[in-house]
């Protein structure tokens, strides 16, 4: 399906815009960041979220009886803030049980903070709303 331009949420860029842009990004800002840091003259860890559902999955299983185990409604989610290393290959990680914000992103910071970086230490985040804040 077409977007029509000026309607509300139509996008500004086309997609060979937006793969330009990202060219030009990953040739003059990430790729020298990531060689210096492989060069041990910095860090670049990239920053995501994940959020696994508790829930039931249904699913067949030989046994005798019929048997019915009972689980969270769906709605409980475990989630997981990190920031991977690029060079190194380890992660930094912040968990809870109720919803990745701002004070999560402090902690994955204070925890990052916490291993003593030596030089700039670059994050790449993806944009989400607890990033901005």
């Amino acid at each position: 399906m077409a977007t029509v331009p000026g309607r509300p949420g139509a996008p500004k860029k086309s997609l060979t815009e937006h793969v330009q842009i990202q060219r030009q990004f990953l040739g003059t800002e990430l790729q020298p960041t990531l060689d210096a840091a492989a060069a041990g003259t910095g860090h670049v860890l990239f920053v995501d979220a994940a959020h696994f559902v508790y829930g039931t999955f249904l699913c067949c299983l030989w046994s005798i009886a019929r048997v019915f185990v009972r689980a969270a409604s769906g709605r409980q989610r475990f989630n997981v803030l990190g920031a991977w290393n690029a060079v190194t290959r380890t992660l930094v990680s912040v968990t809870n049980s109720t919803v990745v914000n701002t004070d999560t992103m402090c902690q994955l910071l204070r925890a990052i903070a916490a291993q003593k970086l030596v030089g700039p230490v670059t994050l790449v985040l993806d944009n989400a709303r607890y990033q901005r804040n």
